[in-house]
Order: structure tokens, then C-alpha cells, then sequence
């Protein structure tokens, strides 16, 4: 029997979530259910792993539990960025197995890409959810330039468009004078990752179900079947897909593989669009990694900032207030440096949300159990990589090998991470390097 050590829990809501209206959850599990797959996780992987194993078998029975509210989560806490391209070639350099991974990387992203436009264009969700709009990266000074230089010429090595902006461009886009140079890459997708996420719950129908406020707290083996136990009720299921990400962990599965990692971000209050020149809506990542994230997002008449930056390693899956405020205070001085013209507009939301990363870089996936298929690790990139790994886990539970399947199994399997106190020791002094190394990117 795999028990939960410890069930998800977050600190706080996301400005994602409180900029939408009040939602109608979905009911809560309290009696006794039978699946055909039964699915722990309701973020980005779980509800992708479902809508795929209907498609793939439209008389297969599914039962979601999010432990939480849909949305509220680590998928309701993420950038919103979809990327197709490999997002830190430019420190890591690519030739030979490499330029074939990034596109192996590259099939896996648009694949995710491809499935929010489906849902998109099916339910007609508009921009203000999911929007084909591109993204830029930026950067700060010399070194960051030549690192979107460098990252172009690995973009010509595998075939893929981008357009280099100088500082009159890019200043421009961003209403900003403070970037020196630019590069737009046209195939990422924005999504206001809580709508999104809530919205693609919901179009969720039978033989679908979504159990909300219904964490997993043990599940075994019984007969041929699984049978999971929640607080108030119980599945009985073929097969599982495990979508909960660095929580696998909590079940026991790659003990001392997974490195449990937050990011955090904090997002203005509304400001009058008069007040910045450029775009009304664009998003920015950092020329070098562990940069500065920066979004600019129209909320009706008016627009808000979002700033993400700080990396801290937490071996509790938890986060306090401390930390929020902490990363909160660097915002306040990065947004300042970029936005002088916005100067006196404060933060109204701050929050911070987790990933699970592993010490080779690789995704924890594949069946660890016989009928159980984890589709977690991601690795940052959630919104593409977990999204991803929900599809190829329906294939692997419905018996298909597909070429998503072929490219996460490809993979090597993920290491074991140092001993204690090293790992926190050496995970610690790696973030605040590399911190150190992006300066004010």
C-alpha cells in the first residue's frame, strides 16, 4: 500500500486566481466510485492525461482527484508561458545529441501547444485565456546580448524562426529603457494559466469526472484492480496515472530523486495603459537563466506587471510568508529598475508555486508500479512539459507507444540526488550562483 506522507498545500492564492470571479467547484468524492483509470492530480498533466485517454477510447471511464481547487495549485501559480523552444539553449550550447534532443524537446512542447488550441478553439476561449501571441527574450546588458546572439545561431542550427531586436525595438515593445536588446520568437502560447487551467476542467464532460477537494491519501493493490482512498469516499481503478508532480514523492515513488524546487512572482495592481508606451500585452523571459520573468497583461481597460524571479530550494514542499516577502522585495526593486515611469504603482498580489526538478535534468515518468504511470518531474517548463507527459501517460496506460511515449521513455532515468547535508548544501550554493551569474537580467 503507497500512503501520502504529506498532501499538497499551498500559501496563499495567485494573482492568477484572484483577478477571476468566484467559481462553482466541482462536487467532492464522498462514496464509492469505479474507474477504468483513476488520475491524482488535476493541474496541467492530470487533465491533459484525461481528455487523451477519452480520445484514445471514448468508453474509458475516468475519475480526476485534485486534492485541491482546480486551478489553485501549481498549474494556477505558473507564468503562463507555453514554449515550443528549449528554454536555456543559450547557456548549454547545442551539437550533435544535443540539436536532436531540443527537437525531441521541441515535438513535446508543441504537442502541449496543440492541445490548448484544440480546447481553445473548440470552446472559444479568447486571448484574455489563451493567446498565440509569441514571446520575447530580453536583456540587460552585454552579456545577456550575447547570449541572444549566441541562442539565434542554435536557432538556425535546428531550422526555427526568430526575429533579433535592438534597444530602440525592443524598448519599443516593453515601454521600458532599460533592455538592451531583444529577440522574438513567434510560436509560444500565453495563457492566464488559472482560467485555462479551470476552463479546460470544465469542458471535461462524461465519461469523465473531477472530483475537487479530494486529495488521494493511500491507494493499493487489491485483486487485479487499485483501489485509492480519499477522505471521504473511494476509487476503485484499473490503472492510475500519477499528475501530482514533486507529490509522487510523497507517495513514496523516486525516493531521493526529486529535487523540490519554488519560484516565485508578483503582479501590480491596475495602472491606466496611458501611463507605459509599448504593447499592451507581451511577455519576457531572461537572456541568461534564473533571470527576471516580466508579463504585461491588459485586465479590461487596464493593464498589470508581472515580475517572477527568486529560486528556493524546500525540501517540505512548503513555503512561508517570509519567503513570499523576501522574493517580494527583490520585485519591488527589478520592477523599479525597468518601470521608472510607473514609479509609486504597487504590488497587489505575491505568491510563490513549486516545481520538481531532477539532478539529470530528465522527466520522472514511465509505470512504477504494475497498472501505476507517473507523469511527473517536469523540470520548469510545467505548462509544456506536464502537459506533455499527460498525454504520452494516457497512451502508456491505454497500451499505445506513441512517439511521445518514445521520446519520454528515450530519456535516462533520473539520478539519485547527493546525500544530506550536501544536497541541501550544494542545491542552496547552485541557486544563489546562478542568481549571482544573471545579475539584473
Amino acid at each position: 500500500m503507497y500512503t501520502a506522507s504529506k498532501l499538497p498545500s499551498n500559501n496563499g492564492s495567485s494573482g492568477w486566481v484572484e483577478m477571476l470571479p468566484r467559481r462553482q467547484a466541482k462536487a467532492v468524492l464522498n462514496r464509492a466510485v469505479t474507474a477504468d483509470v483513476a488520475i491524482i492530480g488535476g493541474g496541467f498533466a492530470g487533465l491533459s492525461a484525461a481528455r487523451q485517454l477519452v480520445r484514445r477510447d471514448p468508453t474509458l471511464k475516468v475519475v480526476v482527484l485534485e486534492a485541491g481547487l482546480v486551478g489553485e495549485g501549481a498549474s494556477g501559480r505558473n507564468s503562463g508561458f507555453i514554449i515550443d523552444l528549449p528554454h536555456e539553449v543559450s547557456a548549454e550550447g547545442l551539437g550533435g545529441g544535443s540539436l536532436e534532443r531540443a527537437r525531441r524537446d521541441i515535438k513535446l512542447y508543441r504537442t502541449a501547444i496543440d492541445l490548448g488550441r484544440e480546447l481553445a478553439d473548440l470552446h472559444g476561449w479568447g486571448k484574455e485565456v489563451f493567446d498565440p501571441c509569441g514571446r520575447f527574450s530580453v536583456a540587460r546588458g552585454t552579456q545577456g546580448d550575447e547570449h541572444i546572439l549566441s541562442y539565434g545561431k542554435q536557432l538556425d542550427a535546428l531550422g526555427e524562426r526568430y526575429e533579433l531586436l535592438d534597444t530602440r525595438q525592443i524598448g519599443e515593445v516593453t515601454g521600458s529603457p532599460a533592455y538592451t536588446s531583444g529577440m522574438f520568437m513567434p510560436g509560444t502560447v500565453m495563457i492566464q494559466p488559472a482560467a485555462y487551467v479551470r476552463r479546460f476542467a470544465d469542458a471535461l464532460a462524461d465519461p469523465v469526472q473531477v472530483y475537487e477537494q479530494t486529495p488521494a491519501l493511500s491507494f493499493k493493490q487489491v485483486g487485479g484492480a487499485w483501489v485509492i482512498k480519499t477522505p471521504n469516499g473511494m476509487v476503485t481503478a484499473g490503472k492510475i496515472i500519477l499528475a501530482n508532480n514533486g507529490h509522487a514523492q510523497s507517495f513514496g515513488f523516486f525516493k531521493g530523486k526529486l529535487l523540490h524546487v519554488f519560484t516565485y512572482a508578483s503582479l501590480t495592481e491596475r495602472f491606466d495603459p496611458r501611463l507605459l508606451p509599448g504593447q499592451r500585452t507581451w511577455a519576457a523571459t531572461p537572456a541568461l537563466p534564473m533571470g527576471t520573468t516580466v508579463r504585461r497583461i491588459s485586465d479590461g481597460d487596464s493593464d498589470r506587471i508581472l515580475v517572477r524571479w527568486r529560486y528556493s530550494y524546500n525540501p517540505s514542499l512548503t513555503i512561508g510568508d517570509g519567503q513570499v516577502n523576501s522574493a517580494g522585495r527583490v520585485h519591488d526593486g527589478k520592477f523599479a529598475t525597468r518601470f521608472p515611469t510607473l514609479k509609486g504603482l504597487r504590488m497587489e498580489y505575491r505568491w510563490g508555486g513549486p516545481m520538481a526538478l531532477t539532478w539529470n535534468s530528465v522527466p520522472a515518468f514511465g509505470e512504477v508500479d504494475t497498472g501505476v504511470i507517473a507523469a511527473c518531474g517536469c523540470n520548469g517548463l510545467g505548462a509544456s512539459k506536464s502537459s506533455a507527459a499527460g498525454i504520452a501517460a494516457a497512451d502508456l496506460a491505454v497500451g499505445i507507444d506513441s512517439e511521445l511515449v518514445q521520446i519520454l521513455r528515450a530519456y535516462d532515468k533520473p539520478k539519485p540526488l547527493p546525500p544530506q547535508p550536501f544536497l541541501t548544501i550544494g542545491a542552496k550554493a547552485n541557486m544563489k550562483f546562478k542568481e549571482l551569474r544573471a545579475g539584473d537580467e
